[in-house]
């Protein structure tokens, strides 16, 4: 039996056999035929048994994450079937009496070179998609397997070096019931759709992949960021017993879903949740999420070939708008950038791109991309309530720019005689420490603020929140954050306007009684936090929290901070 430790990315205890989630070493040698027929035969089943694998991801994907997702494999089923493919295999084999993988290999790299050396986007991604396939193929001939989540038919936990976030959405959760990793943490792309998904997952575990072999059984405590390798009998029931408590809890968690979120000396605050598709709603409705608090509108653009029409926008918002009936959404325009990239959209390579042309400097920039999504989001608005937020806003400038190009949106429609509703409230995402700083000017020109606590805590402390080798400078509860937090809230609530969070902060059970204490109006966290927040918060007095302000913003350190609240306000 092994311990490892890691993050807690996800609450839950699953206990499975290990199913590891990692590329095969495909080694293609050339050798010589006697049978060229049977060659061609074996070409043909290996294309077939990967157009059934193809059409079963194609048919999880638009089940699981809709049409445009399924896209992607559609356009694989595509190249397997295109006889200008397959046609070159075949003669290769013919004329030169060779085995089917390397008459494959030999013909997908040259049409991948080809494609790549060419100045189209949409046909350099055409040679993503040979590569992709080619390689499926190439694995079935050499009867070697390729590991993919959405085909797993039993329970499982996958083990890996990272799961992207196309490989966190195939997961199906009727098989898959954990996962750990290597690397990673909370506010990973994959941690955020773990928690969204309901699937333990503990990350950063640094050795995952190296300790833990195929089929052997795993324990993942998402709840305290254990990995149980080879558990004996005794450790397996321990764990179950752990399991089933937290099944109990989450009972008890459920009774609240129609709850208001009121702390115990009578003084509300808004739970609702962070989206990124239409489907989401459900989860948000079935965990009580008082709104929407950030709908990351980037998902829509995302795996795909092309922008999204300003038709399917409006459906997609629309939808949102009216799954919510009357409760708040408020709705991120285009962040794309960073770690988030748009093959089609051709930018040029960035050194560091997480502090260069994205978000809104992207959407100031390139303009129609930007007012498709506003007129998108203008005439979805009477179907709902509406809140837009601008990403990204470094100066007032910016905010004036992209609010100017909101109201001549607006006036266009109205004038052409499209119903907008006239009770958007616009506000910006603060996720600069300038931005924070200056919190006061803002005030004066935006209807509300959202923290996003996952960027301005990397940006104030100069550290990228995907490097591993700096990963403990991601500090939430350091005074220089929760400072920035106050000057944001304070400055809001000056004039009259409301201060939320959305960075996954806001569901962190350390943080939630700091930042009852510092005044938070709206805290949006993924939608199965909702519940043990609001259970969290039923317990606290904001009063008590807050005579406790000043103390804690006069600390010097994380540990300080984290130390207090622990003991003050008893949380394990």
């Amino acid at each position: 039996m092994q311990n490892l430790k890691g993050i807690g990315a996800s609450a839950g205890i699953a206990i499975a056999k290990s199913y590891r989630l990692e590329e095969p070493e495909l080694k293609i040698e050339k050798r010589e035929v006697a049978d060229k027929e049977a060659e061609k035969l074996r070409l043909d089943d290996a294309l077939q048994t990967s157009k059934a694998e193809l059409e079963k991801i194609k048919e999880h994907a638009n089940r699981e994450l809709g049409a445009d997702k399924a896209d992607i494999f559609a356009a694989h089923l595509l190249v397997l079937s295109d006889p200008e493919l397959i046609k070159p295999i075949k003669d290769k084999i013919e004329q030169e009496a060779t085995n089917a993988e390397f008459a494959l290999k030999e013909t997908a790299d040259m049409f991948v070179s080809m494609f790549e050396a060419m100045d189209n986007e949409y046909m350099r991604e055409r040679a993503a998609d040979i590569r992709d396939v080619t390689k499926r193929v190439i694995a079935h001939l050499l009867g070697v397997q390729i590991p993919n989540p959405s085909l797993i038919s039993e329970e499982v936990i996958i083990i890996a070096e990272d799961l992207t976030p196309s490989d966190t959405a195939q997961l199906n959760r009727q098989y898959v019931k954990g996962f750990t990793t290597n690397i990673g943490g909370r506010t990973s792309h994959s941690a955020i759709m773990a928690r969204s998904m309901e699937i333990p997952a503990v990350v950063g575990t640094k050795q995952a992949t190296s300790s833990i072999e195929n089929g052997v059984t795993v324990i993942v405590d998402g709840i305290d960021g254990d990995v149980i390798i080879d558990p004996s009998e005794e450790v397996i029931a321990r764990y179950k017993a752990k399991q089933e408590n937290y099944e109990v809890q989450k009972t008890e968690w459920a009774k609240l879903v129609n709850e208001p979120t009121v702390s115990k000396d009578g003084h509300h605050v808004e739970l609702a949740a962070n989206i990124g598709t239409p489907e989401d709603v459900k989860g948000v409705l079935e965990n009580g999420g008082e709104g929407v608090g950030l709908y990351r509108t980037e998902f829509l653009y995302m795996g795909r070939d092309q922008l999204p029409t300003e038709e399917e926008q409006f459906q997609s918002y629309k939808a949102v708008l009216e799954r919510m009936e009357g409760k708040p959404v408020v709705v991120r325009t285009l962040d794309i950038g960073g770690d988030k990239e748009l093959p089609y959209l051709n930018l040029p390579k960035e050194m560091n791109p997480f502090l260069g042309f994205r978000a809104i400097r992207l959407c100031l920039e390139e303009q129609e991309i930007f007012r498709t999504q506003l007129r998108a989001l203008l005439k979805a608005s009477p179907y709902g309530n509406l809140k837009i937020m601008f990403p990204m806003i470094a100066t007032l400038q910016e905010f004036r720019e992209a609010k100017a190009v909101l109201l001549e949106e607006k006036e266009k429609l109205t004038s052409a005689g499209v119903q907008v509703s006239d009770k958007i409230e616009i506000g910006i995402m603060v996720e600069i420490p300038s931005t924070a700083v200056l919190a006061d000017q803002f005030a004066k020109e935006v209807d509300f603020f959202s923290i996003g606590t996952n960027d301005l805590i990397q940006y104030t402390m100069a550290a990228d929140r995907m490097n591993e080798r700096v990963s403990y400078l991601y500090q939430p509860y350091n005074p220089a954050i929760l400072r920035l937090i106050t000057l944001v809230i304070e400055a809001a609530h000056k004039e009259g306007k409301w201060a939320g969070m959305c960075g996954e902060m806001a569901g962190d059970s350390i943080a939630i009684p700091i930042l009852l204490g510092l005044g938070l109006d709206e805290f949006s966290m993924s939608a199965t936090s909702i519940l043990p927040a609001r259970t969290q918060i039923k317990g606290l007095s904001k009063e008590e929290a807050q005579s406790f302000k000043e103390t804690i913003l006069s600390m010097s350190t994380t540990e300080e901070v984290v130390s207090f609240v622990k003991e003050t306000f008893s949380i394990n």
